[in-house]
């Protein structure tokens, strides 16, 4: 139970502190669940964070409910989540209610522009961990450059992205059995 609870308070913390959605969570996350709380290994976020890409919903929702089904099964899938959508929750609440009343306010609006630089800030900061733990050879920068140019270049669906990633990795990387053959030659 303890361990149920301490889900839910990590990721409303997370929730609650998080503008700009699941992309400007990844330090956030990172730093949680990988280096404070040992989770997940950086691998393993990166996978739920790719899972939680293709899977329908929020990235961080998604995100939070792998991290739960990984450690308590379906009681952690469920804390983890309502963990982290409760603080949104409960902030667009009272929001939408006075939203009206201060959405012509000056100090609102530049709160507002000054949070969405920050959130481009946090969302470059995952991109350059992520990338720095996923283009590792040849073979990945390639497959990076590839679906850079697509995503840049021509009106692609992120979907048919990462299937053509997931395409490209299937075929361009080395099989692990292969890999474990040359391995027991030497």
């Amino acid at each position: 139970m303890k361990l149920l609870v301490q889900l839910f308070l990590i990721f409303a913390k997370m929730g609650a502190v998080t503008f700009g959605g699941g992309y400007a969570m990844l330090p956030i996350l990172q730093r949680e669940v990988v280096d404070n709380h040992h989770w997940a290994s950086d691998e393993e976020l990166m996978d739920y964070y790719a899972l939680g890409q293709v899977t329908p919903g929020m990235i961080a929702v998604n995100v939070a409910t792998f991290i739960g089904l990984k450690l308590k099964g379906f009681w952690g899938g469920i804390f983890a989540t309502l963990g982290v959508i409760t603080p949104s929750m409960i902030i667009i609440t009272t929001i939408a209610m006075f939203l009206t009343r201060f959405e012509e306010n000056p100090y609102v609006v530049h709160a507002f522009t000054g949070i969405r630089a920050c959130v481009c800030v946090l969302i470059l900061d995952a991109v350059l961990k992520l990338g720095k733990k996923s283009v590792k050879d040849k073979r990945t920068l390639f497959i990076f450059l590839c679906i850079l140019c697509l995503s840049l270049f021509a009106p692609v669906s992120p979907v048919f992205s990462v299937i053509a990633a997931g395409a490209g990795g299937f075929f361009l990387m080395p099989s692990v059995k292969k890999e474990k053959k040359e391995g027991e030659s030497r």
